[in-house]
Parts: structure tokens; C-alpha cells; sequence
């Protein structure tokens, strides 16, 4: 059985370097990801972000535009996932204390 469980995770590893042997290099200005413009000729998403953060909402950290701005209604949703699982492990793991 071991042996099956070493040879699933061969395959695996094996997948994965396969499928990461078509990634650009590292720092490479020519990459498709750093490209202006998108094969269909519209713009990067990624540029607009980069450009318009701060005059969009006047905060110089590009992070919390992104995530508090452009993926805000996201952003609250993960929110209330993450709130309702805590909730619900607060009221399986309390104890009741007999008097």
C-alpha cells in the first residue's frame, strides 16, 4: 500500500514539474504577463491596477485599492464566510457549566 501512495505522489510531482516547464523565466521582460496589451488587444487588467490605485482611491497601498475597492463586494464575502465559521466553532465548542 505504501508503495502505491509513494508512486501516486511520483506522478504527481512529476505533473507538476511538466506543467511548469512552459513558465517563462523569472524577471523576464518579454513574458506574456508583463505585456500592455492582452492577445485580443485590449489592456492588461494588472497595468490598470498598477496605474489608476492611487488616483482611483486616493490610498497609496495598491493592496487595500485592490482588495477594498475593485474587489470589495469579494472581499465582504469572505468576510462573512470566515465570520459565520468562526461563529459556528464558538457555538459547537462551548460548554455549558452545570450549577
Amino acid at each position: 500500500m505504501k508503495f502505491v501512495k509513494y508512486l501516486i505522489l511520483i506522478a504527481f510531482a512529476g505533473l507538476l514539474i511538466y506543467g511548469s516547464l512552459d513558465l517563462p523565466d523569472r524577471g523576464d521582460p518579454d513574458a506574456w504577463l508583463h505585456q500592455q496589451e492582452s492577445i485580443t488587444g485590449t489592456e492588461v487588467a494588472g497595468n490598470y491596477f498598477i496605474r489608476q490605485a492611487y488616483i482611483d482611491a486616493n490610498t497609496p497601498n495598491m493592496v487595500t485599492v485592490v482588495l477594498g475597492d475593485y474587489r470589495s463586494v469579494d472581499t465582504l464575502g469572505e468576510q462573512v464566510v470566515v465570520f459565520a465559521a468562526g461563529l459556528i466553532c464558538l457555538l459547537i465548542l462551548r460548554r455549558y457549566r452545570e450549577i
